[in-house]
């Protein structure tokens, strides 16, 4: 999970704007935060003597679209390209300029496991340009931006690319282990009785596929049963959760009719239409979602198809330098990154609890309050989870029994928190996600 917080910080083109946070890995698809774009309160900085400004240039999405639609039939390193084309079209950045590319995915394609590197050769990147991959959950594309970071700061780089992709429509499934086994010896039999041999030990159950589950290895629970204990825990009620998702789905829309997610740029699908905006905004009402059934522990949960992301096809992409460097070619950064921190839980009963330790854990890193942040976003991967966040923050037995403090962090406003929407109603493409953000870690408005 991340949390994302932002001081001095405005007019950022993000979906919920670019923000500031920190990264949990027990965030596992779960829970961000990220800075909406708002007038700027705070007059501090993080600035260091000695220390390199590490800046956002810009950054963009491809619109996020639900899976089985118009990205149904691309794979992971299209959407990426797509990505990494739009930030060129919207920056003119020199190709050879970039020293680095990273990128983050969660459910790899077996063909293309290195999507960076297909996804930059496909942009038109020259092949001298390094480019990896990296995963870790939800937070895949935090950690191709941190790296991002460290290449920088440690002076190997001046211009990085980082982003992440994921396409939900089809991910990669298996045979079975004991098929894969017998077929992997059957390419080493060298005569057609050795491979007649080993064919007609094939079982009916060889053809089970393994399916790829969004689930914890470790645990083998999915990230929506954790949900569902994580609001029970906290006393989220089912009335709740659509709430907050509805507030989510209208805030969005009203976003998105207004123009504000200017980080979407438009994808013209091979041999189909252009896309040009989210397709999985859509405000319902409370009644139509009361109607729906537990998506997870049934009868009783509490976690519907209403209150939780949808699966989602997606890509994003960020434009990373050091500040001298972004000056020097003449461009006007968006934003400082700061500090950031990673967190890690028990990923059986705090799976999803990432934001709340990981917010204590930089504000108290850096020396700011509540009070010195402008904007918040979570990644809102469940409403029951963003909810129980909101609880525990707010709770001085929480901070006291688990974070080690005497008395509670302290939840953000409503008023400065996910103010565009989040991953509800603008989707969650999982390792594409933590870019549309801005990232897990403190980011500071880039003085006009």
């Amino acid at each position: 999970m991340t949390s994302m917080l932002t001081c001095i910080f405005r007019n950022l083109p993000a979906s919920s704007a670019w923000a500031a946070g920190i990264s949990a890995r027990s965030l596992s698809c779960s829970s961000q935060l990220q800075a909406a774009a708002v007038q700027p309160k705070s007059k501090k900085t993080l600035a260091k003597t000695g220390v390199k400004n590490i800046v956002v240039v810009d950054g963009v999405r491809i619109p996020f679209l639900q899976s089985g639609t118009s990205y149904m039939d691309l794979m992971p390193h299209d959407l990426a390209r797509g990505a990494l084309q739009g930030l060129l079209n919207r920056t003119n950045v020199p190709k050879d300029a970039v020293d680095h590319i990273v990128y983050g995915t969660v459910i790899q394609e077996v063909k293309t496991s290195n999507v960076a590197r297909e996804a930059a050769l496909g942009a038109g990147f020259s092949d001298r340009t390094p480019a990896h991959t990296v995963t870790m959950a939800c937070i895949s594309s935090n950690q191709a931006m941190t790296t991002g970071v460290g290449l920088i700061a440690a002076g190997q780089c001046d211009v990085v690319v980082a982003g992440g992709v994921e396409l939900m429509s089809d991910v990669p499934i298996r045979h079975n282990r004991k098929m894969r086994k017998t077929m992997l010896t059957l390419n080493k039999a060298k005569t057609l009785g050795q491979k007649l041999a080993l064919l007609s030990k094939i079982r009916p159950d060889y053809f089970a596929p393994d399916l790829p589950l969004v689930a914890e290895f470790s645990t083998s629970e999915t990230m929506g049963h954790s949900a569902d204990r994580l609001a029970a825990a906290f006393s989220v009620s089912r009335l709740e959760q659509d709430e907050y998702a509805l507030r989510s789905h209208t805030l969005a829309k009203k976003a998105q009719d207004e123009g504000l997610l200017q980080d979407v740029v438009a994808f013209k699908v091979p041999g189909k239409e252009t896309v040009t905006k989210d397709n999985g905004i859509r405000p319902s009402s409370m009644e139509q979602m009361a109607k729906l059934k537990p998506a997870f522990i049934k009868p009783y949960g509490t976690v519907t198809a209403a209150n939780s992301s949808f699966l989602t096809d997606g890509a994003s992409a960020i434009l990373l330098m050091s500040e001298e460097k972004a000056l020097a070619m003449g461009y006007k950064p968006k934003a400082y990154l700061r500090d950031f921190v990673y967190v890690s839980q028990d990923p059986k009963d705090q799976l999803l609890l990432g934001p709340t330790y990981a917010t204590s854990k930089l504000l108290e890193r850096t020396g700011l309050t509540m009070a010195d942040i402008d904007a918040f976003e979570f990644h809102e991967a469940f409403a029951g989870q963003i909810l129980a966040n909101l609880k525990a923050l707010d709770s001085d037995w929480f901070a006291q029994n688990y974070i080690g403090k005497k008395s509670k962090v302290g939840a953000p406003s409503l008023d400065k928190f996910n103010n565009w929407g989040g991953s509800l109603s603008l989707g969650h493409p999982f390792a594409a996600t933590g870019c549309r953000l801005g990232h897990a870690m403190i980011v500071e408005h880039y003085p006009q």
